[in-house]
């Protein structure tokens, strides 16, 4: 049995400014907390982060200043409201922002994912979507042809295929076979176009366990170069079956980062502040606060 298994520092380390990263997650569901907050305390600079529907995890990239360009097909906090740092770059063209549809992103994932160089779509003809793209730098990566069997018109999308993607899963095993339960979105495709997969995962188990139940492996231990086991690594997100978002904890957030003059408190508090994800947690309100946010055995959240 190999053991991938690495702490979030050690794999955060191996990435180079520039790097082209995909989160997996969906707004405030299965967020790659702990990588981001990594990634800002080690400064990685002159990202590109793709992603389906961005989320804190990306917000908080964005409002650290890590990200240069974004390629995403919206997002949101949610009922906490908008992603204002992300929001905010958009606004002031601080970072080069490529606006998709979330079908998009992941068809962009999907050709990524079957080596594909581009693939054809409908989905954004005679859109805004599409006439943005095109006026925009994002032009290189989008282009119309007609069918050559039938005439019709397509949109040819470039495949994707991130430099590291990173999924946050409820259950993998050492050699990172990994299990995700309920909605997945984009996240399969997104960690299958990945020249490097990363999973941060709630439990690590035995590789007998997964194999009790091979349908439920999504992302095969073939493709994934590390294991990073951090139990509520997506806090102050949802991972469905094991905890419930952090409502209190969101706005709290919210109420910072919605002035920019008090981004750099709320990083310094409880990301710069923090040595590592246990010290965050622990700032947060620790296993009393985690417990009270477990999940409803019967409802999943």
């Amino acid at each position: 049995m190999t053991n991938k298994v690495k702490t979030v520092a050690e794999v955060v380390q191996t990435i180079p400014d520039g790097s082209h990263i995909a989160l997996g997650g969906f707004a405030i569901n299965r967020g790659c907390i702990a990588v981001s907050h990594e990634l800002i305390r080690q400064q990685k600079k002159n990202l590109t982060l793709s992603q389906g529907v961005v989320g804190l995890d990306t917000d908080l990239l964005v409002g650290a200043g890590l990200v240069s360009r974004l390629i995403m097909g919206g997002g949101s906090l949610d009922r906490f409201g908008p992603v204002h740092c992300v929001n905010r770059a958009r606004e002031s063209r601080s970072v080069d922002a490529h606006d998709y549809s979330s079908l998009t992103i992941c068809f962009r994932y999907l050709a990524g994912a079957l080596g594909l160089s581009f693939i054809p779509v409908k989905s954004l003809l005679a859109s805004e979507v599409l006439e943005r793209l095109e006026a925009g730098s994002a032009a290189k990566d989008v282009q119309r042809m007609k069918c050559p069997f039938t005439g019709e018109e397509y949109l040819l999308l470039r495949a994707l295929n991130p430099d590291v993607s990173f999924v946050h899963v409820q259950v993998a095993d050492y050699d990172g076979n990994s299990q995700i339960h309920g909605a997945r979105w984009e996240n399969e495709e997104q960690a299958k176009a990945g020249r490097r997969v990363i999973v941060i995962t709630e439990e690590l188990v035995p590789t007998e366990y997964i194999q009790r139940f091979p349908e439920k492996t999504i992302i095969p231990a073939h493709r994934v170069e590390a294991v990073i086991h951090q139990p509520f690594g997506a806090h102050p997100t949802a991972v469905f079956q094991c905890y419930d978002f952090d409502a209190d904890h969101l706005r709290l957030y919210v109420d910072h980062v919605k002035r920019v003059e008090r981004v750099p408190e709320y990083l310094k508090t409880y990301v710069l502040g923090t040595k590592d994800h246990w010290e965050y947690l622990d700032k947060v309100g620790g296993l009393r606060r985690m417990n009270e946010l477990k999940a409803d055995r019967v409802l999943g959240y």
